[in-house]
């Protein structure tokens, strides 16, 4: 059989080996041993020594300035992943950036939207960070055999306990800078001075195997997907630089709220679909999904984006569904429609040759997420 990566489920991380090779190495949780103090000459040229995040008039004002990119994602991430690209296994949850100033830690979505209160016990472990220190990451839920869960996400309070944060990069570092670095300096000073305690804090591996043997084992463990990293990028953020480019292989993507058709609870289910270009295209109509209670909790997020304008570009459908699931102008009468502002995690069995999602399935909310950023998505 090939030699690509196989992944051992663990209570509370995943393990990758080789088939080659014996040796075991935890995907979750890095190991901390032999870490050494970076040599900083080595960085000297390339990092600007004196950036005080505590002298600032806003605490938070550099942490604006280095919020994470929203990158683009690329129909076909092989053709980036190269001998000078590195892959990570795309972990299933909330992109967030952490600020440690002035002794507090400000924990944040790449629009900005504080996570503090919704995720204290992340805040608290992240405290341990040194003064001066801006890193991004991944807020995880994970399950029973390790594996990343988004819809444990949603119940933040019940399911604190699985709750984790990823770090992937390291920005500021003892008030220097790092963006003008490159992705594989960053990692290797990341990797020496995040001497992180607590087990809520990982620090996310990467891998060097080829895209086709780490889809492959991504697909074998079911897990969400790949990330391929060029190893020379720079931070750079709010640019689409195609540097880090995302592939699925599960059957899901997130979806812009473009509308809903009442029903009990609020709604009976919701209009969505993603951008192409400036237009807003309709996939689906989701029902399934959802409980009464979060049926209610949607609504509540929802229920104030409601306009006059239908936002959808490609209603109403003129031709019979074979799937019985067309929206036509005399069922769009009954719909409510929405600013496209919310966004909501889909999945689904296949799209269909018309473009339209079989079997949709609400997985949950992405607050994180710009409406304007949801392109289709391929697997």
């Amino acid at each position: 059989m090939s030699g690509y990566p196989t992944f051992e489920a663990h209570s509370s991380y995943i393990s990758p080996c080789s088939r080659r090779q014996s040796r075991t190495s935890p995907i979750w949780g890095e190991s901390r041993a032999n870490r050494r103090e970076p040599n900083w000459g080595e960085f000297t040229d390339q990092v600007i020594p004196e950036l005080p995040l505590s002298q600032t008039s806003d605490w938070n004002y550099v942490a604006s300035e280095v919020v994470p990119c929203v990158f683009l994602a690329a129909p076909h991430p092989q053709r980036h992943i190269t001998p000078s690209a590195t892959e990570e296994i795309k972990l299933d949850g909330y992109r967030a950036v952490v600020v440690k100033s002035d002794g507090r830690v400000s924990l944040f979505s790449r629009r900005r939207k504080s996570f503090n209160h919704h995720y204290p016990l992340i805040v608290e472990a992240l405290a341990e960070l040194s003064e001066g220190t801006v890193v991004d990451g991944e807020i995880v839920a994970l399950d029973e055999s390790g594996r990343p869960n988004f819809n444990l996400l949603q119940n933040f309070r019940s399911e604190s306990s699985r709750i984790h944060y990823f770090i992937f990069d390291l920005l500021i570092c003892n008030d220097r800078d790092l963006t003008g670095l490159t992705l594989s300096k960053r990692r290797k000073l990341m990797k020496s001075l995040l001497n992180l305690s607590s087990p809520r804090l990982r620090i996310a591996e990467q891998f060097e195997a080829s895209a086709s043997d780490m889809l492959a084992a991504v697909r074998q463990q079911q897990l969400e997907g790949v990330i391929g990293k060029r190893k020379d990028s720079l931070y750079e953020p709010g640019k689409r630089t195609g540097s880090w480019v995302k592939c699925r292989v599960n059957r899901g993507q997130e979806l812009v709220i473009g509308g809903y058709i009442p029903g009990p609870h609020g709604f009976d289910s919701l209009i969505v679909g993603y951008y192409r270009g400036k237009d807003l295209v309709y996939v689906a109509r989701v029902r399934n999904g959802f409980v009464p209670a979060s049926r209610r909790q949607v609504f509540e997020k929802i229920r104030h984006l409601v306009s006059p304008t239908m936002p959808f570009v490609n209603l109403p459908d003129t031709h019979k569904s074979r799937w019985g699931d067309e929206l036509t102008a005399e069922r769009m009468k009954e719909c409510v429609w929405l600013r496209p502002e919310a966004v909501a995690q889909i999945e689904f069995l296949e799209w269909t040759e018309a473009d339209r999602l079989r079997h949709s399935e609400f997985a949950g909310l992405r607050e994180d997420k710009d409406a304007r950023s949801v392109v289709k998505e391929h697997a």
